[in-house]
């Protein structure tokens, strides 16, 4: 096999890894190693949460007795080089007596960023950066923002009709998209660290938010918000915070208290006062609309963005990036909102 093909099929299995801790490691990034010696794989790791061995020490261990001597490791993310609640990994690798590492992409941590390839190479050995770095880079897009801005990286998810419909007046909205689409949410969920929603999902859909398995296990619960100005006249159930998000100032201030408890990722499921609400902070990093191949129509009905203040075309939010999928029956856009 080609070398440069072949350094790529490694490093995607070491981002295939990576995912297998997706919406478990925050505040720390998901990270994937795969050891290689004559062309063969000896060892694999994956990071598995905060506070747990890295991806490097978790191969480096998966290897047993095997000499690594000579052998080349492919990590998705520049291996660390300071003790926080766990050694450097870079020791890790030079101890072990590897010669060569294949990194993604450099950590945006100051701590780290191009520190721990300096190192390395000090010990004599080669690195090498930027193999599929853009898909790495992609891995960790909420970890690489949280760690610059100090709060999570903000998907606003919607689901609606062609008419952008995402309910009917009094509420009803069970189910406007196919399964499939539901299942994407599901992904979205898992892969977020906090969930919020307004008042009136609250109250009418009475939504758990918990992150389950097919076969409907628990598998964690991710922090969950609802979004009112009135809490007292909400159903206080266990599990929930109530925050009131009426200005952007608070926006700010919920975003950056986010941020201090460790949150990479929210995910913002409306309704369309939320959305709206969210949009006119410049709270939103990227939506992700769905659309199913339905008209409800009904001038009550409710719509994707619900704001009170009137809009013109001038001041609408223009979306850069914008991506179009099929899923199932169903079509998901996502796209950058431009403030």
């Amino acid at each position: 096999m080609e070398q440069q093909t072949f350094h790529k099929k490694m490093m995607q299995r070491a981002l295939n890894l990576a995912e297998r801790a997706r919406g478990f490691t925050a505040p720390n990034p998901v990270v994937g190693a795969v050891i290689v010696k004559n062309g063969t794989i000896i060892g694999e790791g994956w990071h598995h949460g905060a506070g747990q061995p890295h991806a490097e020490v978790e191969a480096i261990r998966f290897a047993g007795k095997r000499s690594l001597k000579g052998a080349d490791i492919y990590v998705t993310l520049e291996p660390c080089c300071t003790t926080g609640r766990t050694p450097p990994c870079t020791s890790a690798i030079i101890n072990a007596g590897i010669a060569r590492v294949f990194a993604g992409c450099t950590d945006s941590n100051g701590k780290h960023a191009g520190k721990g390839f300096e190192i390395l190479r000090a010990a004599g050995i080669t690195v090498e950066t930027g193999i599929l770095e853009e898909k790495c880079l992609q891995a960790n897009r909420a970890f690489f923002y949280h760690i610059t801005n100090h709060k999570p990286f903000v998907i606003l998810k919607m689901a609606s009709t062609l008419d952008g419909k995402i309910a009917t007046a009094s509420g009803n909205s069970q189910w406007i998209t196919s399964e499939q689409a539901r299942k994407r949410v599901q992904l979205l969920r898992k892969n977020s660290d906090a969930i919020l929603v307004g008042a009136e999902t609250y109250r009418l859909d009475h939504p758990s938010l918990t992150i389950r398995t097919a076969a409907g296990k628990v598998l964690r619960t991710p922090l969950r918000f609802a979004a009112t100005a009135h809490p007292e006249r909400l159903e206080q159930r266990e599990g929930w915070e109530f925050v009131n998000l009426s200005t952007a100032v608070a926006w700010e201030n919920f975003l950056q208290e986010l941020g201090r408890r460790g949150v990479m990722q929210l995910l913002i499921e409306g309704g369309g006062t939320l959305a709206a609400s969210a949009l006119a902070a410049k709270a939103v990093n990227e939506i992700e609309f769905h659309y199913a191949p339905k008209i409800l129509c009904g001038a009550g009905s409710r719509t994707v963005c619900d704001g009170a203040d009137p809009i013109t075309l001038s001041e609408a939010i223009p979306v850069e990036g914008m991506k179009i999928t099929r899923c199932g029956v169903d079509f998901i856009v996502t796209g950058k909102p431009v403030y």
